[in-house]
Formats: C-alpha cells, sequence, structure tokens
C-alpha cells in the first residue's frame, strides 16, 4: 500500500515554551501536514491526553499524526501512525497490532538498520542524526551529509525504496545539502517548536523544501 510520507515533518518539544496542543495547532496553519508527538518520562494517561488534544488538531487540518514510541496509545486514539526508537518493539510486532493501514517509521543510524527495517515493512524511515542535537539523549553516532550520501547509494544498490528521512539538528541552511543526497524528506523538531510564528517558519521551511525538491526532480 503507497501511504504519503511528507517532505516536512514536525517533532513536538517537550519543554518548549508552548504546549504540544499549542506547537500543532501554529504549524498545521502554517501549512505543515505532518506532526509527530514526542513526550518521554510521562505516564500513559498524561501521554494519552495530550495525543487526544493533538489528534483534534490534526484531524481539522486534515494532518497526518504519528505517536512516538507508545504503539498502544496509537492504537487506542485511532492516530495516523506510530514511529519506533531504537529500543522499542519491531516494526512487525506494531503491525500485527495497528494493522496494514496504519503508517509505522522507525530509527535508523546504519545501513544495516535501514536494511532490516525495510524489510520488515517500515513505512518510512528516520535516519540521523545528521548533527548533534540537544533534543535526544543517547545519541547515536552523526552522520553528516556524507554518511546520508554513503547509505543512500546502498540503497539504491540494495533496491530499497522506503521513504528515507533525515533527522538530527537540522536548520533551514542545511537543506540545500541534506537534499542533494536524495533523501525523501526532513523532520525538525526543535528549531520550528521554538520558533516565535511557528506557522510563518513552516510556511517558509515548506517553500524553500519545495524548490529544492524541484530542483533534485529535474536533476
Amino acid at each position: 500500500m503507497n501511504k504519503p510520507i511528507s517532505k516536512l515533518q514536525f517533532i513536538t518539544l517537550q519543554d518548549g515554551t508552548k504546549t504540544p496542543e499549542q506547537q500543532t495547532i501554529e504549524y498545521c496553519a502554517g501549512g505543515g501536514s505532518w506532526v509527530q508527538l514526542r513526550l518521554k518520562d510521562l505516564s500513559e494517561e498524561e501521554i494519552t491526553a495530550e495525543a487526544v488534544k493533538c489528534l483534534k488538531v490534526c484531524i481539522n487540518s486534515e494532518a497526518t499524526f504519528i505517536v512516538n514510541d507508545h504503539v498502544h496509545i496509537a492504537e487506542k486514539i485511532d492516530a495516523d501512525g506510530v514511529h519506533l526508537g531504537k529500543n522499542d518493539i519491531s516494526v512487525s510486532e506494531a503491525r500485527a497490532i495497528l494493522g496494514p493501514v496504519k503508517i509505522i517509521g522507525a530509527t535508523a543510524n546504519t545501513f544495516e538498520d535501514v536494511k532490516r527495517l525495510s524489510e520488515e515493512g517500515a513505512d518510512y524511515i528516520g535516519l540521523g542524526p545528521y548533527k548533534f542535537t540537544t533534543t535526544k539523549k543517547n545519541l547515536s553516532a552523526t552522520l553528516g551529509a556524507e554518511g546520508y550520501q554513503s547509505i543512500i547509494e546502498q540503497c539504491k544498490a540494495a533496491n530499497i525504496t522506503t521513504p528515507i528521512i533525515a533527522i538530527g539538528g537540522i536548520t533551514p541552511d542545511d537543506l540545500p545539502e541534506v537534499f542533494a543526497t536524495g533523501i525523501h524528506g526532513v523532520a525538525l523538531s526543535s528549531y520550528i517548536a521554538e520558533h516565535n510564528n511557528i506557522g510563518l517558519e513552516t510556511l517558509e521551511l515548506l517553500k524553500q523544501i519545495g524548490k529544492l525538491h524541484s530542483l533534485n526532480f529535474r536533476k
């Protein structure tokens, strides 16, 4: 099944000046179409309550809503899907819970990770980190543009077509270099969430990504 995977994915920031719900409202107002709720060290009840709020915003904005880590919460609230970290359950286990229609993404740091997750049936793969980021603890080795380029070339040689999403400390200045590697899209968190005007910045990012994608497509 061909599931649309956005070229700009927003991951909510837990301890930002704005709540995840407010971040989602402003991001979607700027034209954003993909939100991943990422909350750590909270109870299932607390995460579920925040997820329901963000899901309502995404439904009204016709945006995709993904829950980070918590497969059963995604199932319970009927989210669009889940993103699995490296220490979460497998893609196949999540698929057994969520069924064939829901989107399942997963985190990778190496080509071997990408190959395994693709074979398990991940709908997209978050590959990173691109560079150092304070958003995530226990950071894997940074890849940089050369790392992405190498992994993308290995994917092509192995006929792996699962969309690859670059993640980890990415800013607008990095986008030309990142998209030149051949990745499908990017995921940003703190850069968007900490902006005074999230909606306006989202619109600018979408414009920039659209231009870059058009140039890469013509190549």
